[in-house]
């Protein structure tokens, strides 16, 4: 996808996904045989339920079929939110991941797996799970020592609402 193309969806679909209150986190334009694919990822501090994507699915058809952003030719979008896999790239991003666990790439080499307790504008406050018994501890990583990260999925961990319960 050019940049300018690129610009011009971002330009167009950013309100039409701020007005449902959630975050326009990626748009790619790919093909897939004769046609073209629209992907527009979105996300929000709660997640992002079905019924939000199916309505701004609609919101977003019709405003393209008005304009000419797309160009002439079939396409397919798809509006969904970030795989539980996404990378953590924005401050935004380890802010949801707060109380859930990470796996770290350091820019040193070094790889940590920890929870996020807390972020601020510098970096992260972890705690490192103990190991053979071992509490844990805390850590803090600024985010200039971090060359990737990921959400970590637990398969045992409760869900907050299930806590609150």
């Amino acid at each position: 996808m050019s940049t300018t193309q690129s610009e011009r969806l971002r330009g167009l679909l950013e309100p039409l996904v701020s007005a449902k209150e959630l975050d326009l986190e990626e748009i790619e334009v790919s093909r897939a045989g004769r046609r073209r694919v629209l992907r527009v990822v979105v996300d929000s501090e709660d997640g992002v339920e079905l019924d939000t994507c199916a309505e701004l699915s609609r919101v977003i058809a019709d405003t393209l079929d008005a304009t000419d952003a797309m160009g002439e030719g079939e396409y397919v979008l798809e509006v969904s939110s970030p795989g539980a896999d996404r990378p953590l790239t924005e401050h935004r991003h380890y802010v949801r991941a707060t109380g859930r666990l990470a796996k770290l790439t350091l820019a040193d080499g070094g790889e940590l797996v920890a929870r996020v307790l807390g972020v601020d504008d510098e970096g992260l406050d972890l705690e490192v799970p103990g190991v053979k018994g071992r509490k844990p501890t805390a850590r803090r990583i600024a985010f200039d020592e971090i060359a990737r990260a990921r959400v970590e999925i637990e398969f045992n961990r409760k869900d907050k609402k299930e806590e609150e319960a």
